[in-house]
């Protein structure tokens, strides 16, 4: 690696909004107001934001001045570099809104994700809407009930947000068992660390069920920022609604035999066994269809189903019961969507989509309503003794789906534009593995020859799953019996084969790069080695006697060993008054749940589950303790004692600190760094741990 060091942020997902050369000229930009001026403030500040690209042309001085005085209402307040950074994205966002979000020729070339938070423009009505849905989800919670109802006119929402707790409490009703709740501080009045802790690990977890917390730290939710809060809310009540989605997990024709009555003879059966489940779902109930009289077919969950016709006869065919002649009579869309939800209600489907969202075609909304009434009433036959299936999936399969999982909400945190929703077939068009490698390693695709979906012809797919394969090969992966064709053809062992590597290489990348500018190393690559020996030494110069032989040490099963290498890199972080013996499979489980919790609430960004751990998976175990490394290395030096007594007299020195590793994102992209030179040991220097798991 050469000597070469760039503008170097704390926060990994707010750098990886920037290029180097971006960073560069507004570091010096920001250096000469401060050289000039001895501080920047939000008095000053306006001068030069007036100047930056994007802001020069479409917005006056005073409207900036007015934006930042409602952010720092003290004028002779110091505005840092990396606030600075977050307000300039801010008022990009507000350009891009205020233009209608059309590309307009001013819009900032940083906004590069469209699902960011910041794009989120806040209205009474959604508020209100967001109230609602707390009141009614966590109306029984008795930590909360003290809190509730919430006035939605009101400042509620935003003051008790400022804890941290609803969020966490939210994120567990959209996908239940993702925060252990004993690693939630809940006393009535925290103290600023253990505030910014519960916001740490909301935005982990967040990201863990796949939301994008890009631009968004603890520090925003501490402060209530409304655009920033409802932004984020918005994003876990969709993953609320679209839980049923995750149902589809389930649609395959091993865990539901019955779904081969919908297919005749001439299906090949391994060709209906590797189907998606959406492409199931679009089967079954255009089978059912088919039976109630309706002469056309639905071939997706947009244009096809928005005029309601298609449910009308989906209910008649599967509740005829609840059928209305009315549905069929009216020519108003609107008013038929409606009667189809009063119909679906009467099969126990909980509405969490509108008739407008029917009516305009909500793809993921109607996918999720679809998936919920074959749950409640698919229309097969119960009787399976004549199906001969496995009905049982291999253990191969569970950890296939479990790391599917993982790697789908790696992607998506980096903050890319596409959204993965089914990573299997998302990816076979090879676009968004262009995206991931671009983003792990800038400039290592060539967008020229590399085709943007939607994709017509097949070999473009294919030309896109080459160039991936290509920038593999690079990469010194180990790329044996792949090929591009296999990626289009949806190959999942060898799709997840590659995945992992990118993953490892990303972790390692950032290893290196925090060591290289911590440390001045300029020394061999870090291996799974180090990560291995990093951990050990850390249990053991806590005082503990725990060790792991390897990421697939069978006595990491326990959750013991984790459970004390996060209290030695934080001390505090742990309660031990919680902790079992983990000898049983309950006593594991409950550790494993703790463990990824306080991981989160670390600032670490981790994807896998607790059967990961309890089962030793050795790909994730490596995540997990490579997570907890990067965060250990990148922590501010502090003594043990000033960390226990954080509590209330170092209130915003203890802010800003946290603020500063609540975003730690192991997975999140450096966007823009330069690198000189490809990392030659990176696949090749670990013989002790590494091969094992490709």
């Amino acid at each position: 690696m050469s000597g070469f060091v760039g503008v170097i942020i704390s926060d990994p997902s707010l750098q990886g909004q920037f290029t180097q050369v971006e960073l560069r000229s507004l570091k010096a930009k920001y250096v000469i107001l401060k050289r000039e001026s001895g501080h920047v403030t939000s008095k000053n500040l306006p001068g030069l934001m007036k100047k930056l690209r994007g802001l020069n042309e479409v917005v006056s001085e005073d409207e900036i001045a007015a934006f930042l005085s409602e952010v720092y209402p003290d004028e002779d307040k110091e505005i840092e570099f990396e606030s600075f950074l977050r307000e300039y994205l801010n008022l990009q966002a507000r350009v891009t809104h205020k233009e209608g979000g059309s590309g307009a020729k001013h819009s900032s070339s940083f906004l590069k994700s469209s699902t960011t938070t910041l794009l989120h423009n806040p209205n009474q009505a959604e508020k209100s809407s967001y109230v609602a849905h707390i009141n009614a989800y966590l109306a029984d919670d008795p930590f909360l009930k003290k809190y509730l109802p919430l006035d939605p006119a009101g400042n509620d929402l935003f003051d008790l947000v400022r804890d941290g707790v609803v969020l966490c409490k939210l994120i567990n009703v959209a996908v239940p068992g993702t925060i252990d709740e004993r690693a939630i501080n809940k006393k009535r009045i925290l103290n600023p660390w253990e505030r910014n802790e519960n916001h740490t690990l909301c935005l982990n977890s967040a990201k863990a069920i796949g939301c994008t917390v890009v631009n968004l730290g603890a520090q925003d939710l501490v402060e209530g920022r409304t655009h920033l809060v409802l932004g984020l809310i918005s994003q876990i009540i969709k993953v609320l609604q679209f839980s049923h989605i995750q149902l589809l997990a389930d649609l395959n024709l091993r865990k539901t035999p019955q779904l081969v009555e919908v297919f005749d003879d001439s299906r090949d059966i391994d060709e209906v066994l590797s189907m998606s489940p959406e492409k199931l779902l679009l089967q079954w109930m255009n089978y059912h269809l088919k039976r109630a009289g309706y002469k056309k077919t639905v071939s997706n969950f947009s244009s096809d189903v928005k005029d309601g016709e298609a449910y009308t006869y989906l209910i008649k065919a599967l509740a005829p019961e609840h059928s209305s002649e009315t549905a069929f009579e009216t020519k108003d869309p609107t008013e038929r969507a409606k009667l189809v939800l009063e119909q679906a209600e009467k099969l126990d489907c909980k509405r969490y989509l509108s008739p407008k969202d029917i009516t305009e075609g909500s793809p993921n909304l109607n996918l999720a309503f679809v998936a919920q009434i074959f749950h409640h009433r698919n229309g097969l036959t119960t009787d399976t003794n004549q199906i001969n299936l496995t009905q049982t999936s291999s253990r191969d399969d569970l950890i296939l789906s479990r790391e599917e999982r993982a790697f789908r909400m790696w992607i998506n945190s980096l903050g890319i534009v596409t959204y993965v929703n089914n990573m299997f077939e998302d990816v076979r068009n090879g676009w968004v593995l262009l995206e991931v490698l671009d983003k792990v390693y800038p400039g290592s695709v060539n967008w020229k020859i590399a085709t943007k979906p939607p994709i017509k012809m097949p070999f473009r797919k294919l030309e896109n799953c080459n160039q991936v394969i290509q920038i593999g090969k690079q990469l010194k992966f180990s790329l044996v019996n792949l090929a591009g064709n296999d990626i289009v053809q949806g190959n999942k062992k060898l799709i997840v084969a590659l995945l992992w590597q990118l993953m490892r290489f990303n972790i390692l990348q950032l290893l290196n790069k925090l060591r290289f500018h911590s440390q001045g190393s300029q020394g061999k690559q870090i291996t799974d080695a180090d990560i291995l020996n990093w951990a050990n030494n850390e249990v053991k110069a806590s005082g503990r006697t725990s060790q792991m032989e390897s990421f697939k040490d069978k006595n990491l099963s326990s959750g013991i060993f984790f459970l004390e290498l996060l209290s030695a890199v934080q001390p505090r972080v742990v309660n031990w008054k919680v902790v079992s013996k983990g000898v049983d499979d309950d006593e594991k489980k409950l550790n494993a749940t703790y463990i990824i919790s306080v991981a989160r609430k670390l600032g670490c960004s981790v994807f896998l589950l607790p059967d990961d751990i309890i089962e030793v998976n050795q790909k994730m175990i490596l995540t997990l303790a490579a997570s907890i490394m990067y965060w250990s290395l990148q922590k501010p030096p502090q003594s043990e004692t000033s960390e226990q007594s954080a509590p209330s007299n170092v209130a915003s020195d203890a802010a800003s600190d946290i603020a500063s590793e609540d975003s730690t994102s192991i997975m999140a992209s450096l966007e823009g760094e330069e690198v000189n030179s490809l990392p030659k040991s990176m696949a090749t220097d670990n013989t002790s741990t590494s091969d094992a798991l490709f």
